[in-house]
Protein backbone atom coordinates (compact mmCIF):
# COMPACT_ATOMS: atom_id res chain seq x y z
CA UNK A 1 0.00 0.00 0.00
CA UNK A 2 1.37 3.51 -1.03
CA UNK A 3 2.35 5.90 1.71
CA UNK A 4 1.18 8.65 -0.74
CA UNK A 5 -2.38 9.61 -0.93
CA UNK A 6 -3.77 9.23 -4.47
CA UNK A 7 -5.51 12.27 -3.86
CA UNK A 8 -5.60 15.00 -0.92
CA UNK A 9 -7.94 12.74 1.34
CA UNK A 10 -7.40 14.32 4.34
CA UNK A 11 -10.37 16.60 5.77
CA UNK A 12 -9.54 20.22 5.00
CA UNK A 13 -11.34 23.34 5.82
CA UNK A 14 -9.16 25.54 3.49
CA UNK A 15 -12.69 26.50 1.14
CA UNK A 16 -14.34 29.92 1.54
CA UNK A 17 -17.76 30.17 0.73
CA UNK A 18 -18.69 33.39 1.86
CA UNK A 19 -20.06 34.77 -1.28
CA UNK A 20 -22.33 32.04 -1.05
CA UNK A 21 -23.78 31.73 2.63
CA UNK A 22 -24.57 35.17 3.01
CA UNK A 23 -28.44 34.88 1.73
CA UNK A 24 -28.36 31.45 3.98
CA UNK A 25 -27.38 33.56 6.91
CA UNK A 26 -30.42 36.03 6.47
CA UNK A 27 -33.22 35.34 8.87
CA UNK A 28 -36.34 34.33 6.28
CA UNK A 29 -38.53 36.47 4.70
CA UNK A 30 -42.21 36.46 5.17
CA UNK A 31 -43.73 34.55 2.35
CA UNK A 32 -40.09 34.00 0.88
CA UNK A 33 -38.85 30.36 0.05
CA UNK A 34 -35.49 29.71 2.41
CA UNK A 35 -34.06 26.74 2.71
CA UNK A 36 -36.32 24.14 3.85
CA UNK A 37 -39.42 26.49 2.35
CA UNK A 38 -41.74 24.79 -0.48
CA UNK A 39 -39.79 25.68 -3.03
CA UNK A 40 -36.63 24.00 -2.07
CA UNK A 41 -38.53 20.89 -1.77
CA UNK A 42 -37.12 20.23 1.63
CA UNK A 43 -40.04 19.73 4.31
CA UNK A 44 -38.77 20.57 8.02
CA UNK A 45 -38.98 17.80 10.96
CA UNK A 46 -41.21 17.41 13.39
CA UNK A 47 -41.30 20.03 15.98
CA UNK A 48 -38.90 19.17 19.00
CA UNK A 49 -36.69 17.02 16.41
CA UNK A 50 -33.22 17.46 16.83
CA UNK A 51 -31.50 15.12 14.59
CA UNK A 52 -33.75 15.81 11.24
CA UNK A 53 -35.18 11.95 11.41
CA UNK A 54 -38.15 13.18 10.11
CA UNK A 55 -37.04 15.72 7.54
CA UNK A 56 -37.66 14.84 3.78
CA UNK A 57 -36.00 15.83 0.44
CA UNK A 58 -37.13 15.33 -3.23
CA UNK A 59 -33.84 12.87 -3.63
CA UNK A 60 -30.51 12.02 -1.78
CA UNK A 61 -28.98 12.92 -5.19
CA UNK A 62 -29.64 16.83 -5.62
CA UNK A 63 -28.16 19.08 -8.51
CA UNK A 64 -27.51 22.10 -6.88
CA UNK A 65 -26.66 25.93 -8.42
CA UNK A 66 -25.02 29.12 -7.44
CA UNK A 67 -28.45 30.46 -6.92
CA UNK A 68 -29.72 27.27 -4.84
CA UNK A 69 -26.64 26.63 -2.87
CA UNK A 70 -27.85 27.74 0.81
CA UNK A 71 -30.74 25.44 0.87
CA UNK A 72 -27.69 22.52 0.85
CA UNK A 73 -26.13 24.98 3.64
CA UNK A 74 -29.03 24.36 5.28
CA UNK A 75 -29.65 20.51 5.19
CA UNK A 76 -25.64 20.31 6.40
CA UNK A 77 -26.50 21.11 9.70
CA UNK A 78 -28.66 17.95 10.01
CA UNK A 79 -26.80 15.25 7.52
CA UNK A 80 -23.40 15.58 5.69
CA UNK A 81 -23.61 16.91 2.40
CA UNK A 82 -20.40 15.40 -0.44
CA UNK A 83 -20.32 17.57 -3.26
CA UNK A 84 -19.15 16.64 -6.88
CA UNK A 85 -18.23 19.36 -8.90
CA UNK A 86 -18.13 17.37 -12.30
CA UNK A 87 -19.14 18.49 -15.97
CA UNK A 88 -20.41 16.52 -18.98
CA UNK A 89 -16.91 16.60 -20.93
CA UNK A 90 -15.30 14.55 -18.02
CA UNK A 91 -14.37 11.39 -18.59
CA UNK A 92 -13.37 10.99 -14.92
CA UNK A 93 -16.27 12.28 -13.95
CA UNK A 94 -18.13 9.64 -15.50
CA UNK A 95 -16.12 7.15 -13.52
CA UNK A 96 -16.81 8.37 -10.12
CA UNK A 97 -20.31 9.78 -10.15
CA UNK A 98 -22.06 6.55 -10.90
CA UNK A 99 -19.63 5.31 -7.37
CA UNK A 100 -20.38 8.25 -5.41
CA UNK A 101 -24.71 8.25 -6.30
CA UNK A 102 -24.44 4.24 -5.52
CA UNK A 103 -22.82 4.81 -1.72
CA UNK A 104 -25.07 7.68 -1.36
CA UNK A 105 -27.95 5.69 -1.68
CA UNK A 106 -26.35 2.73 0.31
CA UNK A 107 -26.09 5.21 3.36
CA UNK A 108 -29.98 5.37 3.38
CA UNK A 109 -30.47 9.13 4.67
CA UNK A 110 -27.22 9.58 6.30
CA UNK A 111 -25.43 11.44 3.83
CA UNK A 112 -26.72 13.43 0.66
CA UNK A 113 -24.55 14.59 -2.63
CA UNK A 114 -24.97 17.81 -4.34
CA UNK A 115 -24.02 17.80 -7.51
CA UNK A 116 -22.49 20.74 -9.31
CA UNK A 117 -22.07 20.92 -12.98
CA UNK A 118 -18.50 23.18 -12.90
CA UNK A 119 -19.77 24.61 -17.30
CA UNK A 120 -22.60 26.65 -15.21
CA UNK A 121 -21.85 27.67 -11.74
CA UNK A 122 -18.29 29.60 -11.92
CA UNK A 123 -19.29 30.94 -7.88
CA UNK A 124 -19.54 27.22 -6.51
CA UNK A 125 -16.10 26.05 -8.55
CA UNK A 126 -14.49 29.47 -7.29
CA UNK A 127 -16.02 28.83 -3.84
CA UNK A 128 -14.46 25.25 -3.63
CA UNK A 129 -11.31 26.04 -5.23
CA UNK A 130 -12.14 23.62 -7.60
CA UNK A 131 -8.40 23.40 -10.09
CA UNK A 132 -9.30 20.47 -11.51
CA UNK A 133 -12.88 18.13 -12.28
CA UNK A 134 -13.91 16.18 -10.65
CA UNK A 135 -13.59 17.68 -7.49
CA UNK A 136 -15.06 16.36 -4.42
CA UNK A 137 -15.82 18.37 -1.24
CA UNK A 138 -18.25 17.50 2.33
CA UNK A 139 -20.52 20.02 4.23
CA UNK A 140 -20.80 19.21 7.62
CA UNK A 141 -22.56 21.91 9.65
CA UNK A 142 -22.23 24.36 6.88
CA UNK A 143 -18.64 24.30 7.23
CA UNK A 144 -16.93 23.06 3.68
CA UNK A 145 -14.05 20.19 4.06
CA UNK A 146 -11.96 19.93 0.83
CA UNK A 147 -12.08 15.80 0.00
CA UNK A 148 -10.27 14.67 -3.19
CA UNK A 149 -9.44 15.48 -7.06
CA UNK A 150 -10.21 13.12 -9.63
CA UNK A 151 -11.89 9.75 -9.72
CA UNK A 152 -11.04 6.93 -7.17
CA UNK A 153 -11.80 3.17 -6.87
CA UNK A 154 -15.32 2.55 -4.79
CA UNK A 155 -13.24 0.63 -1.70
CA UNK A 156 -11.48 4.40 -1.47
CA UNK A 157 -14.32 6.33 -1.71
CA UNK A 158 -16.12 4.41 1.04
CA UNK A 159 -13.36 5.46 3.12
CA UNK A 160 -14.08 8.31 2.53
CA UNK A 161 -17.54 8.57 3.18
CA UNK A 162 -17.09 6.86 6.81
CA UNK A 163 -14.05 9.55 7.63
CA UNK A 164 -17.26 12.28 6.43
CA UNK A 165 -19.39 10.42 8.63
CA UNK A 166 -17.01 9.97 11.66
CA UNK A 167 -16.42 14.41 11.58
CA UNK A 168 -19.46 14.92 11.27
CA UNK A 169 -20.96 12.59 14.09
CA UNK A 170 -18.17 14.73 16.42
CA UNK A 171 -19.73 17.77 15.49
CA UNK A 172 -23.11 16.60 16.41
CA UNK A 173 -24.39 16.27 12.67
CA UNK A 174 -25.62 12.93 12.92
CA UNK A 175 -29.26 12.89 11.83
CA UNK A 176 -31.12 11.14 8.73
CA UNK A 177 -33.72 12.41 5.84
CA UNK A 178 -36.03 10.46 4.16
CA UNK A 179 -36.97 11.06 0.28
CA UNK A 180 -40.20 12.38 -0.32
CA UNK A 181 -42.76 9.45 -1.24
CA UNK A 182 -39.79 6.58 -1.50
CA UNK A 183 -41.17 3.22 -1.22
CA UNK A 184 -40.02 1.26 1.15
CA UNK A 185 -36.29 -0.07 1.10
CA UNK A 186 -36.49 -3.69 0.15
CA UNK A 187 -39.26 -2.46 -2.60
CA UNK A 188 -37.11 -0.38 -3.71
CA UNK A 189 -33.88 -2.59 -4.18
CA UNK A 190 -36.73 -5.21 -5.51
CA UNK A 191 -37.38 -2.15 -8.22
CA UNK A 192 -34.36 -0.69 -9.11
CA UNK A 193 -33.03 -1.79 -12.67
CA UNK A 194 -29.49 -3.22 -12.97
CA UNK A 195 -26.44 -0.35 -13.25
CA UNK A 196 -25.46 -0.63 -16.78
CA UNK A 197 -22.51 -2.75 -16.74
CA UNK A 198 -18.87 -1.14 -17.47
CA UNK A 199 -17.13 -2.45 -20.70
CA UNK A 200 -15.24 -5.65 -19.64
CA UNK A 201 -11.45 -4.24 -19.61
CA UNK A 202 -13.11 -1.05 -17.66
CA UNK A 203 -14.24 -3.87 -15.17
CA UNK A 204 -11.28 -5.52 -15.20
CA UNK A 205 -9.05 -2.34 -14.49
CA UNK A 206 -11.64 -1.29 -11.80
CA UNK A 207 -11.65 -4.79 -9.93
CA UNK A 208 -7.22 -4.60 -10.36
CA UNK A 209 -7.38 -1.26 -8.54
CA UNK A 210 -9.38 -2.25 -5.93
CA UNK A 211 -6.94 -5.25 -5.01
CA UNK A 212 -3.87 -2.79 -5.50
CA UNK A 213 -3.02 -4.52 -8.70
CA UNK A 214 -2.19 -1.12 -11.28
CA UNK A 215 -0.07 -3.41 -12.86
CA UNK A 216 -2.96 -4.92 -14.34
CA UNK A 217 -5.15 -2.71 -14.55
CA UNK A 218 -1.90 -0.22 -16.84
CA UNK A 219 -2.76 -3.68 -19.05
CA UNK A 220 -6.58 -4.12 -18.76
CA UNK A 221 -6.75 0.00 -20.21
CA UNK A 222 -4.03 -0.41 -22.95
CA UNK A 223 -5.97 -3.33 -23.88
CA UNK A 224 -9.11 -1.31 -24.53
CA UNK A 225 -7.37 1.37 -25.90
CA UNK A 226 -5.89 -0.81 -28.34
CA UNK A 227 -8.91 -2.03 -28.82
CA UNK A 228 -10.90 1.48 -29.47
CA UNK A 229 -7.80 4.44 -29.34
CA UNK A 230 -10.88 6.94 -29.29
CA UNK A 231 -11.64 5.48 -25.31
CA UNK A 232 -10.97 8.35 -23.52
CA UNK A 233 -12.61 7.11 -20.42
CA UNK A 234 -10.03 4.51 -21.16
CA UNK A 235 -7.31 6.65 -21.97
CA UNK A 236 -7.96 8.88 -18.54
CA UNK A 237 -8.31 5.98 -16.61
CA UNK A 238 -4.84 4.90 -17.97
CA UNK A 239 -3.40 8.19 -16.92
CA UNK A 240 -4.68 7.79 -13.43
CA UNK A 241 -3.56 3.94 -12.54
CA UNK A 242 -0.67 4.84 -14.06
CA UNK A 243 0.04 7.89 -11.57
CA UNK A 244 -0.95 5.42 -8.82
CA UNK A 245 1.54 2.95 -9.70
CA UNK A 246 4.68 5.66 -9.82
CA UNK A 247 3.57 6.52 -6.39
CA UNK A 248 2.81 3.32 -5.05
CA UNK A 249 5.54 2.61 -2.01
CA UNK A 250 6.93 6.14 -2.12
CA UNK A 251 7.03 8.64 0.68
CA UNK A 252 5.73 12.16 0.25
CA UNK A 253 8.69 13.55 2.22
CA UNK A 254 11.41 11.41 -0.07
CA UNK A 255 10.74 12.43 -3.15
CA UNK A 256 10.09 16.10 -2.41
CA UNK A 257 13.95 15.61 -0.77
CA UNK A 258 15.09 14.30 -3.59
CA UNK A 259 13.80 17.01 -5.71
CA UNK A 260 15.26 19.38 -3.59
CA UNK A 261 18.43 17.83 -4.04
CA UNK A 262 18.11 17.41 -7.62
CA UNK A 263 16.17 20.72 -9.01
CA UNK A 264 17.70 19.64 -12.59
CA UNK A 265 17.28 15.76 -12.12
CA UNK A 266 14.65 14.71 -14.53
CA UNK A 267 13.28 11.67 -12.63
CA UNK A 268 13.03 13.18 -9.66
CA UNK A 269 11.30 16.06 -10.93
CA UNK A 270 8.56 13.29 -12.59
CA UNK A 271 8.03 12.11 -9.13
CA UNK A 272 7.39 15.69 -7.41
CA UNK A 273 5.35 16.67 -10.25
CA UNK A 274 3.10 13.09 -9.41
CA UNK A 275 3.24 14.31 -6.27
CA UNK A 276 1.82 17.56 -7.00
CA UNK A 277 -1.10 15.59 -8.95
CA UNK A 278 -2.10 13.93 -6.74
CA UNK A 279 -2.41 16.80 -4.58
CA UNK A 280 -4.57 18.48 -7.04
CA UNK A 281 -1.77 21.35 -7.41
CA UNK A 282 -2.27 21.18 -11.13
CA UNK A 283 -0.60 24.79 -12.08
CA UNK A 284 2.56 23.62 -9.88
CA UNK A 285 3.11 20.44 -11.58
CA UNK A 286 2.65 21.62 -15.26
CA UNK A 287 4.85 24.54 -14.17
CA UNK A 288 7.57 22.75 -12.89
CA UNK A 289 7.99 19.99 -16.00
CA UNK A 290 7.39 23.32 -18.37
CA UNK A 291 9.66 24.73 -16.63
CA UNK A 292 12.82 21.84 -17.12
CA UNK A 293 12.00 20.88 -21.14
CA UNK A 294 13.84 23.41 -22.59
CA UNK A 295 16.49 22.81 -20.76
CA UNK A 296 16.98 19.18 -21.71
CA UNK A 297 17.14 17.21 -24.72
CA UNK A 298 16.49 13.68 -26.46
CA UNK A 299 15.05 11.09 -23.80
CA UNK A 300 14.82 13.24 -20.83
CA UNK A 301 13.11 16.08 -22.82
CA UNK A 302 11.10 13.43 -24.50
CA UNK A 303 9.74 11.56 -21.39
CA UNK A 304 9.11 15.10 -19.36
CA UNK A 305 6.59 15.58 -23.07
CA UNK A 306 4.75 12.33 -22.46
CA UNK A 307 4.60 12.79 -18.99
CA UNK A 308 2.53 16.20 -19.41
CA UNK A 309 0.67 14.64 -22.08
CA UNK A 310 -0.74 11.48 -19.52
CA UNK A 311 -1.54 14.68 -17.30
CA UNK A 312 -3.47 16.65 -19.70
CA UNK A 313 -5.45 13.15 -20.13
CA UNK A 314 -5.92 13.38 -16.59
CA UNK A 315 -7.02 16.49 -15.98
CA UNK A 316 -9.15 17.03 -19.37
CA UNK A 317 -8.04 18.20 -22.35
CA UNK A 318 -10.33 21.45 -21.81
CA UNK A 319 -9.12 22.60 -18.58
CA UNK A 320 -7.85 26.02 -19.32
CA UNK A 321 -4.55 25.09 -17.65
CA UNK A 322 -4.48 22.31 -19.86
CA UNK A 323 -4.71 24.57 -22.84
CA UNK A 324 -2.29 26.97 -21.24
CA UNK A 325 0.20 24.16 -20.72
CA UNK A 326 -0.16 22.54 -23.93
CA UNK A 327 0.53 25.81 -25.94
CA UNK A 328 3.26 26.56 -23.56
CA UNK A 329 4.57 22.91 -24.51
CA UNK A 330 4.36 23.08 -27.98
CA UNK A 331 6.50 26.22 -28.08
CA UNK A 332 8.95 24.84 -25.88
CA UNK A 333 9.02 21.73 -28.03
CA UNK A 334 9.01 23.67 -32.06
Amino acid sequence: MTNVPPTPSGLRGAVDLSSLVDRAQRPPQPGGAAAGGPESGVAAGAPGSETGADLTVPSLVLDVTDQTFQDVLQLSTIVPVIVDIWAEWCGPCKQLSPILEQLTAEYDGRVLLAKVDADTNPQLVQAFQAQSIPTVAALIGGRPLGLFVGALPEAQVRDVYEQVLAAAAENGVSGRVTVDGAAPADAVEQGEPEPEPLPPHHQAAYDAIEQGDYATAIQEYKTAIAQDPHDQMAVAGLAQVSLLDRLNGRTADDIRAAAAAGPSDVQAQLAVADLDISGGHVDDAFGRLLDLVPTVFGDEREALRVRLVEYFELIGTEDPRVVAARRRLASALY
